[in-house]
């Protein structure tokens, strides 16, 4: 208060759910507490508690005391209590229940010891639907009058409210907040802000504690009293500094991360914006925690503690997104997916077979699209963006449209994205070894080996993509809510680019090794019902069918023999997901899951002289996977610090396989196999929080993967001089990890988080020399080749340590940084030990950041460790395409870092600005077990205007 010395203030430090509860609020900035009132001079937040320096209102204490004494006297005294109570009711419904059709006003009991504050918090509901109409008493004193006392009652401010709305915004820049999430326990209820930062909070009425989070924003905890005093606008404020926030990865349904035991991030749209990835792999690789490869500009490769490919599993809006031919080689299907269109992205590490099945080993990776929004008045809501980009380094045109239009109870959501990326331009420093100053060209039906005017383009390299999304959502009433979404994504051919590094005899090995078109198309339906009974608080139906359509396409130089080997895949999917809250500190978690994928897998001859086409050996036989689980997780909270979580699942996988496809090609002894096993996985995890400011979890879990068609079936040439074949005696493989994690909050101003972790996988899955029918190589593409299959021959450790730091320096500048440390060790045939090929070098990112209002800026620094020749994976050793030449001239890693910087403007309301300068100083380098080098120094700038 202004005049007011420093020794006049006094502290308060509260819980901030207890904000609401011990606390009688005036308006935002004055309270009642213990009878006393004070006005706030300065909040301070940490973690989950508020300090609030206030002026002691002595005063407007006495004015309060007098106040409350006169209504309840008047009322206690009167012989006919109950006329004077209707008497009272009459005069309040005379003023705000002004016609005969609002319904009887709520009760209250003058025998109160502070009726005053009952009046002030009567509520007269209306029958009118959607309309509640709030009496407010509202007195006021003037301070400055010597005596102090001056009451007076002013009856008749009404406000009326639609559908009550919270209007969510930023506090620095007053920009709405979109993908707010509000939820509350009693009653349960959750939602989410829209486009312009609004959402429906009806259901909350009589709730004491609503939780409000936002990535990137400090949480907030508040009663609806509180809200509906606030005029139901609500400011957040910009911290990192949270230990937890609203999450559905973990369980696939949504929790708090603080009360998940596994690491789990989440990364926010914000920082999409800003760092403005190209493609969704490039998304997960912005997060500093997951290292991506990539042996083609049109690919991608998560690797998560140590683990790739077919031992991570990706889910769309609750689906599985892995098929039957995910592979134990770097797999790109994450491309498929659109970031323009993908709302939130959380990665859980670790595993996560208790909800997720075969293949969750080293962590899941859950992509949420873009949700169609209601209206929430009686005007249609029409918000959407459009988005446009070019960089540099691959003079990418990119284009991006989504319009959201809603209704009360309906909405549709429609999205299109087109890329088209020419061939990527590598650094000028670095190893000379990167450089293929050459390529392929078919000429007068000859190959010709061109020399390239600019010897840093990787040709080829070059591809387009285009995406399409559209979703329709119905909502009869708020129990209901039904959701259909399509998805189609479709790239053009693309080069494989290792492989055209490849030579035999002083020159190029191939004219050709491409990928075709990469299909994938989903529909998913969504049925949620929300409603109090024995079985469940909340029901959840996922129906789903995808296809998966792919190619290999490969032809030796001067060879006029084209290989083409084309996959496709439908995968049918059905979750049925429960929750119920079985008492105020317990939550079950149950369901059912059923997955089928046929596969069909067929090779083409192309005589590329005459077109003559023959029938080729296929890549895979024709067969069936099928999946069927039942799960259940329960999470109890012990006490208001500890909570406990365990779960478990039973799995029966079958498949069967029938390889007549191939037999005219090769001598297999067997024409069919099959697979039938069940699997049991568990966990079991606590977290403790000591106080706001930490917060301690481990975790013990088992996981499983069992064999699919890749893994049993497949024919394929996977380095020079080899070929792997199938192998129909294969087991799953199980995974048993320990997880201890610290996270602590110094003063509101520095975060450390500390993860460590340990995973044993026993009875893994390796490709290791083979022999079939007693030899040990065939004839194969018509060269002999030494044979391979994947077997049950390895017992793999993976360690390491995850370590995060954030400090607020003050002034809008904040510094972070992410460390990634892993250990990966696996049993060779002989005994002997060698890295673990996905597990990669130490890497992490490191920013310094400033924000102001309507302004972010970022410069950071990206990096690897070296590894070397004695430290790569014996199957990497001699990749010669793939790595740089050490002093010795044997094959490894080189380290690297790149320097960057980015910048985020909003012009308006409608239009912001995003431009950035990536890898500064223009250096020449790989990510390990990459095949393709990374981006050269990269100019890029985005336009994106919202409405």
């Amino acid at each position: 208060m202004e005049g007011a010395s420093q020794h006049e203030l006094v502290a308060f430090t509260f819980h901030l759910k207890d904000t609401s509860t011990l606390l009688k609020w005036e308006h935002s900035k004055e309270f009642e507490y213990n009878q006393q009132m004070y006005d706030i001079v300065e909040r301070t937040y940490l973690g989950d508690s508020v300090t609030y320096l206030c002026w002691w209102d002595h005063a407007e204490t006495a004015l309060n005391k007098e106040l409350a004494a006169t209504v309840f006297n008047m009322l206690k005294q009167n012989p006919v209590k109950s006329r004077a109570q209707d008497k009272w009711l009459t005069f309040y419904k005379s003023l705000f229940c002004p016609t005969n059709e609002y319904a009887s006003f709520k009760q209250f009991d003058i025998s109160s010891d502070n009726p005053f504050t009952y009046l002030r918090y009567g509520i007269c509901n209306a029958i009118v639907p959607g309309t509640m109409a709030l009496p407010l008493l509202y007195y006021k004193t003037y301070k400055s009058m010597k005596s102090g006392i001056l009451l007076f009652f002013i009856w008749g401010f009404t406000y009326t409210l639609t559908a009550q709305t919270i209007i969510v915004k930023d506090q620095e820049s007053q920009q709405p907040v979109e993908l707010a999430v509000l939820t509350s326990e009693e009653p349960r209820r959750s939602a989410t802000t829209n486009a312009i930062g609004q959402a429906d909070i009806s259901g909350f009425a009589g709730s004491d504690v609503i939780v409000i989070t936002a990535l990137g924003y400090q949480s907030m905890i508040i009663s609806y009293d509180q809200l509906s005093r606030d005029g139901f606008n609500i400011s957040l404020q910009s911290s990192g500094l949270n230990l937890e926030t609203v999450v559905v990865t973990g369980s696939r349904w949504r929790q708090k991360s603080g009360e998940v035991p596994s690491k789990i991030i989440a990364i926010s749209a914000r920082e999409i914006a800003l760092q403005n990835p190209q493609t969704a792999a490039d998304l997960l690789g912005i997060s500093g925690k997951v290292f991506i490869q990539k042996s083609q500009q049109g690919g991608g490769s998560p690797m998560i503690r140590g683990f790739a490919t077919n031992r991570l599993l990706y889910s769309v809006d609750g689906v599985r997104m892995n098929s039957a031919i995910f592979r134990s080689g770097n797999i790109q299907n994450v491309i498929n997916l659109d970031p323009f269109a993908t709302e939130s992205t959380e990665v859980l590490f670790g595993p996560g077979s208790v909800i997720y099945g075969s293949d969750a080993i080293g962590g899941v990776m859950s992509f949420q699209t873009l949700n169609p929004k209601f209206s929430l008045d009686e005007k249609p809501l029409i918000s959407g963006k459009f988005v446009t980009r070019y960089s540099s380094a691959n003079s990418e045109k990119t284009g991006h449209f989504d319009v959201n239009i809603g209704w009360k109870k309906w909405s549709l959501l429609s999205s299109i994205s087109s890329w088209n990326y020419d061939h990527l331009r590598q650094g000028n420093y670095g190893p000379e070894d990167y450089i293929k100053p050459y390529f392929v060209l078919r000429q007068n039906d000859t190959d010709v080996v061109i020399t390239q005017d600019d010897p840093l383009l990787q040709i080829p390299s070059a591809y387009r993509q285009m995406n399409v999304m559209q979703k329709i959502r119905f909502s009869p009433n708020e129990k209901w809510d039904f959701q259909y979404g399509y998805h189609f994504s479709n790239t053009s051919p693309y080069g494989r680019y290792d492989r055209h590094n490849r030579v035999r005899n002083g020159t190029a090995r191939h004219a050709e090794w491409n990928y075709g078109p990469q299909l994938w198309q989903m529909h998913n339906l969504n049925i949620t019902h929300s409603g109090a009974n024995v079985a469940y608080d909340q029901l959840s139906l996922r129906i789903a069918q995808q296809t998966f359509k792919e190619s290999r396409i490969d032809r030796n130089l001067n060879s006029v023999d084209r290989n083409t080997q084309t996959e496709k895949v439908l995968a049918y999917s059905a979750n049925l997901d429960f929750t119920k809250k079985t008492s105020a500190s317990n939550t079950l978690f149950y369901g059912f899951e059923y997955v089928l994928n046929d596969v069909e897998s067929s090779g083409m001859l192309t005589d590329i002289s005459n077109g003559v086409e023959t029938v080729g050996a296929s890549r895979y036989p024709s067969a069936a996977w099928t999946s069927m689980a039942i799960y259940i997780n329960d999470a109890y909270n012990l006490t208001q610090k500890l909570t406990l979580q365990g779960g478990m699942r039973y799995n029966h996988i079958f498949m069967e396989a029938d390889f007549s496809n191939n037999l005219p090609f090769f001598p297999f002894p067997f024409s069919t196999a099959s697979i039938n096993n069940g699997n049991l996985t568990g966990s079991i995890g606590a977290v403790f929080k000591p106080s706001e400011s930490w917060v301690l979890s481990t975790n013990l879990g088992t996981a499983f993967r069992s064999p699919n068609v890749d893994d049993l079936g497949k024919v394929f040439d996977s380095e020079p001089g080899t070929v792997t074949v199938p192998n129909p005696d294969l087991k799953p493989e199980y995974a048993y990890n320990a997880d201890l994690g610290i996270a602590k909050v110094f003063g509101n101003r520095l975060k450390i988080d500390l993860t460590g972790f340990y995973t044993v996988l026993q009875n893994a899955l390796v490709r290791r020399n083979y022999t079939l029918n007693g030899q040990d190589s065939l004839l194969y593409l018509g060269e002999m080749a030494r044979v391979q299959a994947i077997q049950n021959a390895a017992v793999a450790n993976v360690y390491g340590l995850q370590a995060g730091l954030e400090w607020k320096i003050g002034g809008g500048f904040t510094f972070s940084s992410d460390l990634n440390i892993q250990i990966g060790e696996e049993e060779l045939d002989d005994g002997t030990i060698s890295t673990s090929r996905h597990a990669a070098p130490m890497f992490g990112v490191s920013r310094l950041e400033f924000k102001a209002g309507k302004l972010s800026l970022q410069l950071y620094s990206m990096y690897q460790a070296e590894r070397k020749f004695e430290d790569l994976p014996q199957e990497e050793k001699s990749k010669d395409e793939i790595y740089a030449k050490d002093a010795n001239g044997n094959n490894y890693a080189p380290s690297w870092y790149t320097l960057n910087f980015k910048a985020m403007y909003q012009l308006s309301d409608t239009f912001s600005i995003s431009t950035g300068l990536e890898n500064l100083t223009d250096q020449r380098y790989r990510p390990f077990s990459s095949g393709i080098s990374a981006p050269g120094i990269n100019f890029m700038i985005s336009l994106k205007a919202g409405f």
